[in-house]
């Protein structure tokens, strides 16, 4: 694959994979290294409230019609569970007597 430079692959035209490496230092624990344990969890907390805000919540009758159509497939499972449940335990006392 290319970039419009060329060959993502290759390194720099002009200059060696030497200086490559060298213009290239290491990262420092930067702002997360230099704040202290309260300093972190303020940050977290702030950063969970960020991303609720943009969460979509449902409206009323969207969770309405949400809840309904989840319990209206847990009872009919249930259901389904229960019949198979009581066609094994025939099967189980036609076998076993």
């Amino acid at each position: 694959m290319t970039d419009a430079l060329g060959s993502i692959d290759m390194p720099e035209r002009g200059r060696s994979e030497d200086e490559n490496a060298e213009s290239k230092k290491p990262r420092r624990g930067g702002k997360r290294g230099k704040k202290g344990p309260f300093a972190r969890l303020a940050l977290f907390y702030r950063q969970i409230i960020a991303e609720l805000r943009k969460v979509v919540w449902p409206t009323r009758g969207q969770l309405s019609t949400y809840t309904t159509v989840v319990i209206v497939f847990v009872v009919i499972v249930i259901g389904l569970v229960t019949v198979i449940d009581l066609g094994f335990n025939q099967a189980v006392k036609y076998v076993f007597g």
